[in-house]
């Protein structure tokens, strides 16, 4: 693992997302705190479940400023993997389509967009921040993964690895693959129904889960060409949206309150079946990229070519498995077992 110091895009980056979050977080406070700053109906914070959603709220984007210090700070290369790319999986499918939709609805309609007993200027700031934080979120992590798993940059999306669960994997693809046809269609048939905001929103899910899912099956059917980067980017934003925004839809459902109102139905099982098919997507990309970190590394010499491509050769593993007298250790090994 890379111990080097952060270089000074990364550390712009994550200062861009902290100073995007702290406005939000701030709010949060406040409301949780009694505070009723921007709401026009101070009953609605004192409903039972608008608490236990800003709180929930709260504790994410709490989870996000640690994660955007973490990409600034040598402790943070040290964080287990999964610390690190679980919430980022859900932050970015949550957040990607935020940073597109936000400025487009804002531009297109102005603040008046937004109606409800929340202050229009409350909206602005809240997807402004919304905005800068995934931008300088996306943008550190990009680059706090460059320097920590360099081989997932540096190789093409069709080398060669041993893979056991690969028929697994072909299996969950293939099936998330026909789901998310269903899903993406109903979505992109929405975008062109209802208002501006929920319109983008829809297109942009709907695109997303289609080429994530496109994207997955030609990862793991070693059909992609090129940077393996590109569509394991693909597939992590159209697997994470899938979660992250189905995740949030069943807790604001479960939760009941104010903000559940107008759901039901066909929007719900949408929903669902998209929470179940990003979960089930992001479970067949981690085991693709624990069996091809592992199966790239062990490559003769610590070293793979990236393939037709010519993308580059893979870095040699930075913590190998095995010690410095690895060949003796195997020899032995081999000894005991005749």
């Amino acid at each position: 693992m890379n111990r080097q110091r952060p270089g000074i895009g990364r550390v712009t980056a994550a200062i861009v997302a902290v100073a995007a979050m702290l406005p939000y977080l701030t709010l949060k406070l406040l409301w949780l705190t009694g505070n009723s700053t921007g709401v026009t109906d101070p009953g609605l914070m004192d409903d039972p479940a608008m608490v236990g959603l800003n709180a929930m709220t709260f504790g994410m984007d709490a989870v996000a400023l640690v994660l955007a210090l973490a990409f600034t700070m040598r402790w943070g290369s040290r964080l287990p993997a999964w610390l690190v790319l679980l919430p980022l999986w859900v932050g970015t499918g949550l957040l990607s389509v935020v940073v597109v939709a936000a400025p487009v609805v804002l531009v297109s309609a102005g603040p008046d967009v937004f109606t409800g007993p929340i202050e229009p200027w409350v909206y602005v700031m809240v997807y402004g921040g919304f905005a800068g934080q995934g931008i300088g979120l996306m943008a550190a992590f990009v680059l706090y993964a460059r320097d920590r798993w360099p081989a997932v940059f540096t190789t093409a999306a069709d080398a060669p690895f041993p893979s056991p669960t690969r028929p697994f994997q072909t299996v969950v693809a293939v099936g998330a693959l026909m789901v998310c046809v269903v899903l993406g269609g109903v979505r992109l048939v929405w975008a062109f129904g209802g208002d501006l905001a929920a319109g983008l929103q829809n297109g942009l899910k709907g695109l997303l889960t289609l080429a994530g899912a496109v994207a997955l099956v030609a990862i793991v059917r070693r059909r992609a060409r090129g940077p393996f980067r590109r569509p394991l980017a693909l597939a992590w934003l159209g697997s994470g949206v899938l979660f992250g925004w189905g995740l949030y839809a069943m807790i604001v459902r479960s939760a009941g309150g104010p903000l559940a109102a107008g759901g039901g139905g066909a929007a719900d099982l949408v929903e669902l079946f998209g929470l179940l098919t990003g979960l089930v997507m992001g479970l067949s990309g981690a085991f693709l990229l624990t069996e091809r970190s592992a199966g790239l590394a062990a490559g003769p010499g610590g070293r793979l070519a990236a393939g037709r491509s010519g993308v580059g050769d893979v870095q040699p593993a930075q913590e190998p498995l095995e010690r410095d007298h690895r060949e003796r250790d195997r020899r032995a090994a081999d000894h005991g077992h005749r």
